[in-house]
């Protein structure tokens, strides 16, 4: 016998607004950034050797034990501070950031004035204040951060890391600014003195 009820429509789709698709895409790079994170973390909890209870050194103090802190654990999340894979990881993530939401919202025009490097990450202290400020956009950009975290990272750190970044005499200085000499350039930095050299 043939089923002979009314069959009912499917639920309508559900249309973004365009003026929403900003903060749509925007919240999806942060998620994005939070998931690279955590793999990183995974993958540093998955390459940790199991073992039991962690003996602190012959002199350290009990407190620090007690803490939880370990000597085997990341001593920072800054970038430079990461080495290997974890800082493969986390250059992709920020140049996700960097390509994807920062550029186009705060790229503006390049000139001998206000240099740029399409090779950004190939300036350590290009990628150092990047990720500085993408890690205080991740903090001022989150719910607790409260009403005028966006105020805030934008005074604070937006305004500070572009002015050096951007500055005539900063770390993109030597990079040409014309599309017809795509040449790129990095200045050598100034040699460490070495002590005990006779002059």
């Amino acid at each position: 016998m043939a089923d002979t009820s009314p069959t009912s429509p499917g639920p309508e789709p559900y249309r973004v607004p365009d003026a929403d698709l900003d903060d749509l895409a925007s919240t999806l790079a942060k998620t994005m950034a939070e998931v690279r994170q955590h793999g990183v973390i995974l993958d540093r909890l998955g390459s940790e050797p199991e073992s039991g209870a962690i003996q602190p050194p012959d002199g350290a103090p009990e407190a620090e034990a007690a803490d939880g802190k370990t000597p085997d654990g990341p001593a920072s999340v800054f970038m430079l501070a990461l080495g290997g894979k974890e800082y493969a990881v986390e250059l992709a993530a920020l140049s996700d950031w960097v390509n994807y939401l920062f550029l186009p919202v705060y790229g503006r025009e390049i000139s001998t004035s206000r240099p740029w490097c399409a090779h950004w990450h190939e300036h350590p202290e290009a990628v150092a204040r990047l990720h500085a400020l993408w890690l205080a956009w991740q903090q001022f950009t989150d719910t607790e951060a409260g009403l005028s975290g966006p105020s805030t990272w934008h005074r604070d750190h937006l305004d500070q890391t572009l002015a050096h970044l951007r500055a005539p005499d900063g770390p993109f200085a030597a990079c040409t600014t014309s599309a017809t000499r795509p040449n790129h350039r990095v200045l050598a930095t100034p040699a460490p003195e070495q002590a005990g050299v006779a002059a």
